[in-house]
């Protein structure tokens, strides 16, 4: 099994058990905001915008919700986000990567490294987990019935996929962050819509924890999830069949 999967199986399960709705929702609008500010509130025109709803609409985020966060955006009402990282260790020399958008950097940042502190972990400087972590493509495709997967699997590394994995019901695609544009087009040329895509941070080297420590790190994880401010944790943790039972 690729590092990859091995990072892709422990992410998807883990999803699948989040059932903090609430706090994915925000997270979701913040993308939006910001997507809508930085290209402009017009889907069709601004790619990243319209990566953006496609990804709330695989969440079940209703429509009106979506249209009600782009026009505040278009009027002038929506907050101003900024986009910034953080890097550091949890216990056991766990690698955490940090994604934030914040209204208020001095918050954020004391409430990251407070999150660190707490849970045996440190922050570090920016680029200090640059050699674990590679930016990569990552796209998931409910399958349908009577796919010929060795048929799409060649039309999608004609797309630039690097790597194509069919598993639980869902495609995962994954491909460099480059050629993430030319894999949607190919999804668009081949009819398929994408539950979920975004550029992703994944590590090239994992660690295994005995049961304590994958709980004390996955507090970690978990207080980082929980802050509003957080988009995304990426870590580099191989857990086994029986930890991921236990989130």
């Amino acid at each position: 099994m690729s590092g990859h999967s091995k990072w892709s199986t422990i992410k998807h399960k883990k999803g699948a058990l989040d059932k903090k709705r609430g706090k994915i929702f925000t997270k979701l609008i913040k993308e939006i905001t910001v997507a809508a500010k930085t290209g402009g509130a017009d889907p069709e025109m601004n790619p990243r915008l319209r990566l953006a709803v496609q990804n709330a609409k695989g969440k079940n985020m209703p429509k009106d919700t979506i249209e009600r966060a782009i026009k505040k955006v278009a009027g002038g009402d929506a907050a101003d986000y900024m986009e910034t990282t953080y890097e550091g260790y949890g216990s056991n020399g766990v690698a955490v990567f940090v994604e934030c958008t914040t209204d208020n950097l001095n918050r954020t940042v004391a409430d990251v490294r407070a999150a660190f502190s707490k849970h045996g972990g440190s922050l570090g400087t920016n680029g200090s987990l640059e050699f674990i972590f590679d930016r990569k493509g990552v796209f998931a495709i409910p399958m349908t019935e009577g796919m010929d997967e060795d048929e799409l699997t060649l039309e999608l590394i004609d797309g630039g996929a690097d790597e194509v994995e069919f598993d639980d019901g869902f495609i995962s695609i994954t491909c460099a962050m480059e050629d993430f544009g030319n894999m949607q087009s190919k999804l668009d040329e081949l009819g398929l819509e994408a539950e979920n895509a975004e550029l992703e941070r994944i590590p090239n080297t994992f660690v295994s924890l005995d049961d304590e420590a994958f709980e004390k790190v996955m507090k970690l994880i978990d207080a980082l999830e929980d802050n509003d401010d957080v988009q995304k944790v990426y870590h580099n943790i191989e857990a086994t069949e029986e930890q991921m039972a236990t989130l």
